[in-house]
C-alpha cells in the first residue's frame, strides 16, 4: 500500500472518521466529567531492593525437585504487584479501618466485602519504568479516608510479603518438634547398627573386606609356592621316591664339557632343572587337574618353557659339547648342582611335608572363603543402616539449621521486611485522576480515531469492491485504460465550481441534455451541437488521440474504422462519451464520422462533418448530398437489406440490414452507441466485428467481479477491449498528493 492509497482512503472516508473521532472525544469527556468525576487521591513509593525466599523445609536430597518459574526482575515485581492488588490484602485494610468508615460516603453499612472492593477498585498499583520503585496511589471522594487507607494498605503489605516469601512451617514449635523425631529416629538406627554388627563379628565392612581379601591373597601365594616346589622335586626323582639311598661318583667340570667354563656349565644345569620342572607342573596341570591348554595357567606355564627352552638353546648353540652331556639335575631348592649323590629318602620326605603343607593351606583357604561368605550376607543389611543413619544425620543438620536461623531472625526482626523500603510516606489528599483512568480515557478516545480508520480501510480493503481509481484498473484488474474522465458535478468536494462554472454547465447544451460527466436519458435524435465547448471535450479530444494513436501503431488504415463503446451497467455514461467521442473525431481527418445508437428501443443515427451535424443517414450512405441538417434515422424502417455481405442471423435485424452499408460508406469512423455487455445483450456478439471496443466502467459504482465478467464476455468474441474510466473523484488535495495526471 503506497501513500498515495493511504491519502485516497483516508480522504475519502474523511467525514466518517471525523464522525468516530468526535465520538471517541465526546465519549472521553463523557468519562471525565460524568461517570468519574474527579476524587481525592494520596500517593506513596516503595523500593524493593531485593526479594529474600525462605527456604524449603524439604529435606536435603529433595530441594533438586524445587524450581522457580521466572527469576527476572519483571516477575519479582509483578509478584509483588499482585499482592498489593490482591482481594486478601483490601479485606485487612477493611477490617483494620472498619468498613462503617469506609462504606460512609455509599450509603454506609458493614459488610466487609463491599468494603474490600471499594478499597481495591480506588487503589492503582504501577512500576516506575526502569526501576524497581512501585507507586501506590488510593483514590476515595473522603479526603479525611485516603492517607490512613493507604498507611494501612502498606502496613498490611509488609506482612503478606513475608507471609508470602519465608514460606509455611518456618515457626518454632514445628522446627523444634521435627528436630526431636529425627534424634530417636537416628539413635535406634545407631543402635541396631551396632548390634548387627556385633554379631557378625565386624567393626567395619570395609576394614574387614580388605582383611580377608590380604590373607587370601597371601594364602594363595604360599600355595603356588608349596605347589611349585612340590612338582619340582617329583620332577627330580622321576615320579617314584627311592627307599634306598645311591651314592654316585662325583665328577668335575672338565670330564663333563672341557671347554666350558664353571659358570656356563651350572648355568646349563639350572636352565634344563627349570626346563624339566615347568614341563613336569604343565602335565600336572593337563592331567592330573583337568586344566584346558586355553587356561591362563597354562598359558602362562607354557610361555615360560618356551624362554627356557630358548635360553637352554642358546647355550648349546655358544658350547656345542653340552648338548651331549647328561648333566644331573640341580637341587630344586637352592638350585646348587647336586654334591655327590641325591638322597631320595630325605627328597621322599620333603615331598610329603610339601603335600601336607598344602593340605593345611588349602583349609585356611577354605576357612577364610566362609567368613567372606557370611560377611556378604550381612553386608545389605549394615550398608542400609548405614545409608539411613546418614541420611537421618543430614535431615537432622538440616532442621538445626533452620530452627537456629528462625531464632536469629526472630531476634534480629527481619519479619518486618526490612528488603522494602518506603521512598514516599502516603502523600496528603488531592484532587485529580489516575493515571491509570487517564490511560483508559485517552484509549476511548484514540479508539474513536483508530476506530473509523478501521472501519474506513476495512471498506476499502475488502467491503467495497467497486473501482475506484485508475490504478485499480491497471493494477486489480489488469485491463489497458485509455483515460479517466473526472465527476465535474462534485469531484469529491462540497464546491470545485464558481458560479460561472455551474451556470455554463447548467445553460450549455450537453450531448445528450445532461451534466456533465453524470448519465442521462438517451439522446433524441435532431440535437444540435453546442454553442459553447463542452466542459469535457478536452477529455473526449485526449481520448480521441488515444484511438488515433492506437490505430496508427497498429496500421489500421481502412475505412470506416468501427468503434463501439459500451459498459458494465445503466448510467455509466456511455452516450456522452460516444458523442463527444463521434463529434472529436469530425474534427480530424475528412470530418466524416457516424454515431449509430443502437442502445435504445427503436435506435438512431447521427452524422457529424467536421464537428457539426451532418445529413441524414440515407443521405450520408448514398453519398451524394451535401451535409445539412440532423435527421432521425429509424434503423428498424429505413435501412434495406443489401445483397451480398449477409451477417448471420442471429443478429438483429437493424444491424444486420445496415452493416454492408456501413462497411461500404465513405466514413473515416463510424461510432456504435452499445447497450451495456451482458449474457443477453447482442454487445459481446457485436464486439468481435469491430476495431476498438472501450468499455466505460462508472467509477465506485461498477464492481470489480463484474468488469472482469464482461471482458471476459468481449474476450471470448476476440474482441480489442480498452477501458475509459468515468466520473471519477479526486479527494486528495493537490498539495497533498497528484493522484491523477490531469486536475479540473
Amino acid at each position: 500500500m503506497s501513500l498515495g492509497d493511504i491519502y485516497f482512503i483516508v480522504f475519502r472516508h474523511k467525514w466518517m472518521i471525523l464522525f468516530f473521532s468526535f465520538a471517541g472525544i465526546m465519549g472521553a469527556m463523557l468519562l471525565l466529567f460524568v461517570v468519574k468525576p474527579p476524587q481525592y487521591e494520596s500517593e506513596a513509593l516503595l523500593s524493593i531492593r531485593y526479594v529474600v525466599e525462605g527456604k524449603s523445609l524439604t529435606p536435603p536430597g529433595d530441594e533438586q525437585n524445587a524450581r522457580s518459574l521466572n527469576e527476572h526482575s519483571d516477575s519479582i515485581i509483578n509478584t509483588e504487584l499482585a499482592i498489593l492488588h490482591s482481594l486478601d490484602l483490601a479485606e485487612q485494610v477493611a477490617q483494620a479501618v472498619t468498613p462503617e468508615r469506609i462504606l460512609a460516603r455509599y450509603g454506609g453499612g458493614s459488610n466487609t466485602n463491599s468494603a474490600a472492593l471499594l478499597v481495591r477498585n480506588g487503589l492503582t498499583v504501577e512500576q516506575i519504568p526502569d526501576s524497581s520503585v512501585i507507586r501506590i496511589t488510593f483514590q476515595n471522594p473522603d479526603p479525611k479516608l485516603v492517607q490512613p487507607v493507604l498507611g494501612e494498605i502498606i502496613d498490611a503489605y509488609f506482612t503478606k510479603h513475608v507471609q508470602m516469601h519465608k514460606g509455611m512451617g518456618s515457626s518454632d514449635t514445628f522446627l523444634t518438634n521435627e528436630t526431636a523425631r529425627l534424634r530417636a529416629e537416628l539413635a535406634r538406627t545407631d543402635d541396631e547398627l551396632r548390634d548387627l554388627k556385633r554379631s557378625a563379628g565386624v567393626i567395619s565392612v570395609g576394614d574387614t573386606q580388605k582383611g580377608y581379601a590380604e590373607q587370601i591373597s597371601s594364602i594363595r601365594q604360599e600355595l603356588f609356592s608349596a605347589e611349585a616346589e612340590l612338582l619340582e622335586r617329583q620332577a627330580m626323582l622321576g615320579g617314584e621316591p627311592a627307599k634306598t639311598s645311591v651314592t654316585k661318583p662325583v665328577t668335575t667340570n672338565d670330564d663333563l664339557a672341557p671347554g666350558v667354563p664353571s659358570e656356563q656349565l651350572d648355568d646349563y644345569r639350572r636352565v634344563c632343572g627349570r626346563l624339566a620342572f615347568l614341563q613336569a607342573k604343565e602335565q600336572n596341570y593337563l592331567l592330573q587337574q583337568g586344566f584346558t591348554p586355553e587356561n591362563t595357567l597354562v598359558k602362562e606355564n607354557h610361555d615360560l618353557i618356551e624362554q627356557t627352552a630358548a635360553a637352554k638353546k642358546n647355550l648349546e648353540e655358544r658350547y656345542p659339547s653340552l648338548a651331549s652331556l647328561s648333566i644331573p639335575l640341580p637341587n630344586p631348592v637352592s638350585g646348587q648342582p647336586a654334591e655327590g649323590s641325591i638322597d631320595f629318602k630325605t627328597e621322599s620326605q620333603r615331598i610329603a611335608g610339601l603335600k601336607a603343607r598344602i593340605q593345611a593351606l588349602n583349609l585356611q583357604m577354605n576357612q577364610v572363603w566362609n567368613e567372606v561368605t557370611n560377611l556378604q550376607k550381612v553386608e545389605t543389611a549394615i550398608s542400609e543402616l548405614e545409608q539411613k543413619k546418614q541420611v537421618e544425620e543430614a535431615n537432622l543438620k538440616y532442621f538445626m539449621g533452620n530452627l537456629e536461623e528462625t531464632r536469629i531472625d526472630e531476634a534480629l526482626g527481619e519479619d518486618k521486611a526490612a528488603n522494602i523500603s518506603v521512598v514516599q510516606a502516603p502523600s496528603p489528599p488531592g484532587k485529580g485522576w489516575s493515571k491509570r483512568f487517564k490511560k483508559k480515557v485517552g484509549m476511548v478516545a484514540a479508539g474513536g480515531v483508530f476506530g473509523g480508520l478501521a472501519l474506513a480501510f476495512l471498506i476499502e480493503l475488502l467491503l467495497d469492491r467497486s473501482v475506484r481509481r485508475p490504478i485499480d484498473i491497471e493494477s486489480k484488474l489488469r485491463l489497458p485504460l485509455f483515460i479517466s474522465i473526472p465527476e465535474l458535478a462534485t469531484n469529491g468536494h462540497f464546491r470545485l465550481f464558481g458560479s460561472k462554472d455551474r451556470l455554463r454547465l447548467k445553460d450549455a447544451t450537453d450531448y445528450e441534455s445532461g451534466p456533465a460527466g453524470a448519465s442521462a436519458p438517451e439522446p433524441e435524435m435532431g440535437l444540435v451541437m453546442p454553442s459553447r465547448p463542452h466542459p469535457l471535450h478536452r477529455f473526449y479530444e485526449g481520448l480521441r488521440d488515444r484511438l488515433i494513436v492506437y490505430f496508427e501503431t497498429r496500421n489500421l488504415n481502412h475505412k470506416p474504422k468501427l468503434v463501439a463503446v459500451t459498459s458494465c451497467g445503466a448510467g455509466a455514461g456511455v452516450s456522452s462519451i460516444a458523442t463527444g467521442l463521434a463529434a472529436s473525431l469530425s474534427e480530424t481527418g475528412d470530418g466524416n464520422v457516424l454515431l449509430v445508437n443502437i442502445s435504445g428501443e427503436q435506435g438512431a443515427a447521427q452524422h457529424f462533418y467536421k464537428g457539426k451535424p451532418g445529413c441524414s443517414l440515407d443521405e450520408a450512405l448514398a453519398n451524394n448530398k451535401k451535409p445539412g441538417a440532423l435527421v432521425k434515422a429509424n434503423l428498424y424502417a429505413t435501412a434495406e437489406q443489401a445483397d451480398g455481405d449477409l451477417l448471420p442471423a442471429n443478429l438483429p435485424k437493424k444491424i444486420a440490414a445496415l452493416m454492408p452499408k456501413l462497411k461500404a460508406s465513405e466514413f473515416d469512423y463510424i461510432i456504435f452507441d452499445m447497450p451495456p455487455v451482458s449474457q443477453t445483450s447482442v454487445t459481446a456478439r457485436l464486439s468481435g466485428l469491430m476495431d476498438m471496443v472501450l468499455l466505460v466502467i462508472e467509477s465506485e459504482k461498477t464492481n470489480q467481479d463484474v468488469v472482469k465478467r464482461a471482458n471476459q464476455l468481449l474476450v471470448e468474441s476476440k474482441a480489442k477491449v480498452s477501458t475509459v474510466l468515468n466520473k471519477t473523484r479526486n479527494y486528495i488535495p493537490p498539495r497533498l498528493h497528484q493522484e491523477f495526471l490531469d486536475h479540473v
